[in-house]
């Protein structure tokens, strides 16, 4: 599928109040079969030579960062130790496509307790976009918190998520990333997985309208089980500053050991992308309208993450 242009699905027009607004068709994707998008480039760098490279180009101080803090040769250094788990660990596999020449809006849900789907998905946008775009995510103020990971996340691409910051991206022709379900979809009891929670406001649908760049609806199979949640401790939850404290089947029960995911098979999908440059100039202060887009996204995603769950057969592969 590599090369093909994304189906789009632009936004109907309809009259509200005298008022001209866009809304969105309904999406139907019949099953498709399953399809590595994966091209087959010049051989990627090694981690020992791009290890190099990062080396001397940091005792020459000569590499970039970008006003968000994003530095995009320490993020190539990174990559293939990513993409190993990627490839080896959770075996992901990617069927859908991502448009060329624009910004695009990435969202997708959110599970497993750690939020390895994020990084899994950092992996599958850059290696299947056809300019091999790094995935720009959008995080809670709480990974900024964390000592060492915060800065490093936002070396690595990850920006605070505030609109204006995004569409800063969006309008740059970047590929930005949102989990709008949050902690409530990550920290969700194992007996809920593949259960959409809510997703807010909408605020991710009018920072698309406003920058007018397509909404790609990305659903994730695999990552519910990496750590299976059954129980929370919320007293130490909050003596810690966190969401939740989860107990899983082997954490805390068998303590560093019990962080490592379990080796579950991966299908990330890449949605029909969603249109939002028709949309009239005010369509994102029409509340209606974004909540009516939010929701075709959200039930897009689940019914998709039904169908997926429904044609796989281990959880583990076979």
């Amino acid at each position: 599928m590599t090369g093909q242009t994304a189906e789009v699905i632009p936004l109907r027009r309809r009259s509200l109040d005298g008022r001209v607004h866009v809304r969105p068709a309904t999406v139907t994707r019949p099953p498709a079969p399953v399809t590595e998008l994966r091209p087959a480039p010049a051989p990627r760098p090694g981690l020992l030579s791009g290890a190099a490279r990062f080396l001397r180009s940091r005792l020459a101080g000569d590499y970039p960062v970008d006003d968000f803090g994003f530095d995009p040769e320490l993020t190539d250094v990174l990559l293939p130790a990513a993409r190993a788990i990627y490839d080896k660990w959770f075996r992901v596999t990617v069927t859908g496509s991502l448009p060329a020449g624009t910004g695009a809006l990435v969202v997708a849900n959110h599970s497993g307790t750690v939020p390895w789907d994020a990084l899994m998905t950092a992996v599958a946008v850059h290696d299947n976009h056809p300019e091999q775009k790094h995935l720009r995510m959008l995080g809670a103020d709480l990974v900024f918190r964390v000592p060492v990971l915060g800065s490093l996340a936002r070396k690595t691409g990850t920006t605070l998520a505030c609109s204006a910051d995004a569409q800063r991206l969006l309008r740059a022709g970047e590929v930005v990333g949102v989990w709008p379900e949050g902690f409530k979809g990550i920290g969700k009891p194992y007996s809920e997985r593949y259960r959409l929670q809510r997703f807010g406001r909408g605020g991710f649908v009018a920072t698309a309208l406003r920058a007018g760049v397509p909404i790609i609806p990305c659903s994730i199979v695999g990552a519910e089980e990496i750590h299976p949640k059954i129980a929370d401790i919320q007293p130490l939850a909050k003596a810690l500053g966190l969401p939740y404290f989860p107990v899983t089947p082997l954490f805390p029960l068998l303590g560093p050991l019990g962080a490592i995911p379990l080796p579950t098979k991966w299908t990330i999908d890449f949605g029909t992308p969603i249109r939002t440059d028709l949309a009239s100039p005010d369509a994102d202060q029409d509340h209606a309208l974004v909540l009516e887009i939010a929701d075709q996204v959200r039930e897009t995603i689940q019914s998709n993450l039904n169908r997926m769950v429904a044609a796989r057969g281990s959880v583990f592969g076979g």
